[in-house]
């Protein structure tokens, strides 16, 4: 009986692991790309003090959009990044903001962070900011 069960909570611990789909690379964009898709309903990143220096752009099989954004803080003070100050564009046009979070970064200061947009079918192209 105790086989058994140790064996029916292997098959579903290794089930479980399947699922989670592992993040393929789909491109690093360079800083210059410039991408023109129509904005009718004015999407707007919130004004910050964030630049997008790079980016990483990564999915799964399952359809999940993630990014590693490199930003600078370009204010010399301590400033708060979050999901408002940053918009990601899909490949049909779509501006999304990223899933909820919240990073503190100091003056001057630079930091890569991974991001998540979430699942759609189309792939992300990139993720920018607003500066002032």
């Amino acid at each position: 009986m105790r086989i058994g069960y140790l064996l029916c909570l292997l098959c579903f611990s290794t089930m479980l692991k399947a699922s989670e789909e592992a993040l393929s690379v789909d491109q690093v964009v360079p800083k210059n790309v410039e991408l023109a898709f129509p904005n009718p309903n004015n999407i707007q990143a919130d004004i910050s003090d964030f630049d997008v220096l790079s980016l990483v752009l990564m999915s799964n099989e399952e359809g999940e959009r993630w990014a590693v954004v490199t930003v600078e803080n370009t204010s010399t003070g301590r400033r708060t990044l979050t999901q408002k100050h940053l918009l990601g564009l899909f490949a049909n046009g779509e501006r999304r903001a990223p899933l909820d979070f919240k990073q503190i970064l100091n003056g001057r200061e630079i930091m890569s962070l991974t991001i998540g947009f979430g699942e759609s079918k189309f792939p992300l192209l990139g993720v920018y900011s607003r500066l002032d």
